[in-house]
């Protein structure tokens, strides 16, 4: 009887009009049930390591054909270039422990939904912990595309282009919105870098054959005019064009400490400072930044 008794009342749960399965769980009833609304998520980790970012050009490079003497104006048919991969090493993120949340977490994201007053959103917002960033050689590889599968496969056969370097970053904020954007952009990046953004030990290297050399820079530090932070004053929109970013919309000091060009032991040829460096785009400050494919 005891079995019969947890049947029935199991099945007087489940046909309850105030069954709470019944219904759909928007922000206000998911807050009455858990006690909050939209969803927190803390990213706990204090280093990520990747061995090889592989970033694959399946056409390389298309020139121009060549013309066909006896008729000029016939159509040319360019050349298709062979397949390339660009190998960045040794990608190393450390947590920059001058530079972290008060959560101490990796990054702390906030999700909600909004009905817009008619245009429904998606908010995202991520704040992340300054970072140590450490990126070892960066090569240009050649590559092998899979006739069946489409899967390009970096060769053997590469040269290296950059050596390394070491980017510093502090806290960063960002808001992301998708399904409509009241905020004006997919992406918008607010706040401030405490203590800039420095780069360092960045070795540029010549593999040519009548080269070798290297051009090396000790350190780039940017911050905002007047402040030792940077300004994170920034949009990202995705167009049909491509992905546009709007930046540089605040006057910023760079210094580029120890220039070196030969080896990293080369005697250093001096300093260079950009003080007050401010970008207009028409009547407005900052630059517009368009990426597309060809």
């Amino acid at each position: 009887m005891k079995l019969f008794a947890k049947l029935a009342l199991v099945s007087a749960v489940a046909v309850s009009a105030n069954a709470m399965a019944m219904e759909k769980l928007d922000d206000a009833a998911l807050s009455a049930t858990t006690g909050q609304d939209g969803l927190n998520i803390g990213i706990g980790a204090t280093k990520i390591t990747i061995d090889h970012l592989y970033v694959h050009d399946g056409d390389g490079l298309v020139v121009p054909g060549t013309p066909d003497p006896a008729d000029p104006n016939a159509p040319v048919t360019p050349i298709s270039g062979k397949a390339g991969s660009i190998d960045i090493q040794n990608v190393e993120l450390t947590a920059n422990a001058s530079s972290l949340l008060a959560s101490k977490n990796l990054a702390d994201i906030s999700i909600d939904t909004d009905g817009g007053g008619g245009k429904p959103f998606l908010n995202v917002s991520a704040a992340v912990s300054g970072l140590d960033i450490k990126l070892g050689k960066i090569n240009v590889t050649d590559a092998e595309k899979d006739g069946t599968t489409g899967l390009i496969t970096a060769g053997k056969n590469s040269a290296t282009i950059l050596n390394g370097l070491s980017l510093t970053t502090g806290v960063t904020k960002a808001n992301i919105q998708l399904g409509n954007t009241p905020q004006g952009a997919m992406i918008k990046l607010d706040g401030s870098m405490v203590g800039g953004l420095t780069i360092s030990d960045i070795s540029l290297h010549d593999a040519s054959a009548a080269g070798g050399g290297d051009i090396v820079l000790g350190k780039i530090k940017v911050n905002d005019t007047g402040s030792n932070d940077l300004a994170l004053n920034a949009d990202v929109a995705v167009t049909t064009n491509g992905l546009k970013i709007t930046a540089l919309k605040t006057p910023a000091d760079v210094y580029v400490q120890s220039i070196k060009l030969g080896t990293k032991d080369s005697a250093s040829i001096g300093d260079v400072q950009i003080s007050g460096l401010k970008v207009m785009n028409g009547a407005n400050a900052g630059a517009s930044i368009t990426i597309s494919g060809h």
